[in-house]
């Protein structure tokens, strides 16, 4: 009995290694990406461009964030009197009233002939067919009609229609208002859009990567990573443009919220996800020529070109479907 147990304790074990130096692996049909799923931030950047001038406790709010509106649009009311937005250069400054003349008259006079209310020349003269058509406006919107415009009962903003903002700290019902608080803001086209990553991360989001975003209500959109801008805390802002230079929300911008950031799940392609003859990567062997060659389970070596690789897989052309090859090629 102890001999047999020197025997056993002694005796070299058997090399393991031989045996379990490598296995084979079929080449499949399969997929071959990568991605990381992080989040993008969609901001609006607001452009201060309408004041108002009327004083009194507003009464109602008539329009959402980031709506669109168009010239003659009710805004807000302020002790139950219109705010209405026109389109001008010039900012509301002063009453309006049948014998003025100027640049504000010539954008009254514009408001109400695309009313349909005015009939005359846009010539910046207040006279009898523009006090007219001002009492006309003013009865369609329920006030007095006396043919006098005050100077809160407008807002002037360079372009319309366009979508814009109210500063709703100022404006909200039941608040005072003075008269010159900038309370009107307008929006672009479409929000900022980036994806806020770490060093490591942005690492692997180079201009070009494609970042598949999942909006609000679930509608997909896709940015293209642009350049990247990092703070003094190592957080880097990676910018999003669309594909092409298309929008990256199109028609659906509406959705993004405009008072704060919005976040929305999103997923980085690291690697464009390709289709074809999957195999382990660790099948793959370089050889000193600088070609790639797999081994089959006969020992026969396959030239093989790499399409893409990604997560211990790749994608690649030369070899045929259903060939075991050698994993790991080198046998170590």
């Amino acid at each position: 009995m102890i001999g047999w147990a020197a025997a056993l304790v002694l005796t070299p074990p058997s090399d393991l290694s031989d045996a379990t130096a490598f296995t084979f692996v079929a080449v499949e049909q399969g997929e071959v990406g990568s991605s990381i799923n992080l989040n993008t931030v969609a901001e609006w950047t607001l452009t201060p461009v309408g004041s108002n001038q009327a004083a009194g406790t507003v009464t109602s709010v008539n329009i959402e964030a980031g709506q669109e509106v168009a010239a003659g649009s009710t805004l807000y009311t302020v002790n139950l009197r219109p705010v209405v937005i026109a389109q001008g250069d010039v900012p509301s400054f002063q009453s309006l009233s049948q014998g003025m003349t100027g640049a504000d008259v010539a954008q009254l006079q514009t408001l109400l002939a695309g009313g349909g209310f005015y009939k005359g020349a846009v010539n910046g003269s207040f006279g009898y067919s523009t006090t007219t058509a001002v009492k006309a406006w003013q009865k369609s919107l329920g006030i007095a009609a006396d043919g006098s415009v005050q100077a809160g009962d407008l807002v002037f903003v360079p372009t319309l229609p366009t979508r814009i903002a109210l500063d709703t700290k100022i404006v909200k019902r039941g608040a005072t208002l003075s008269g010159g608080e900038r309370v009107v803001t307008g929006l672009p086209a479409e929000p900022s859009f980036y994806v806020p990553a770490s060093e490591a991360q942005a690492a692997l989001i180079p201009d070009g990567t494609v970042v598949e975003i999942t909006g609000p209500a679930g509608e997909q959109w896709v940015g293209v990573a642009s350049d990247q801008e990092a703070d003094e805390f190592s957080t880097v802002k990676v910018h999003l443009t669309g594909v092409e230079g298309a929008s990256i929300c199109g028609d659906t911008c509406a959705t993004v919220p405009v008072t704060e950031a919005a976040y929305f799940s999103s997923r980085v392609v690291t690697v464009a996800t390709v289709s074809g003859l999957r195999l382990p990567s660790a099948a793959l062997l370089s050889k000193a020529d600088g070609s790639t060659v797999v081994i089959d389970e006969d020992a026969v070596e396959h030239n093989v070109t790499v399409v893409t690789s990604a997560r211990g897989m790749s994608i690649v052309e030369g070899v045929d479907l259903g060939t075991k090859v050698r994993v790991p090629a080198s046998g170590q």
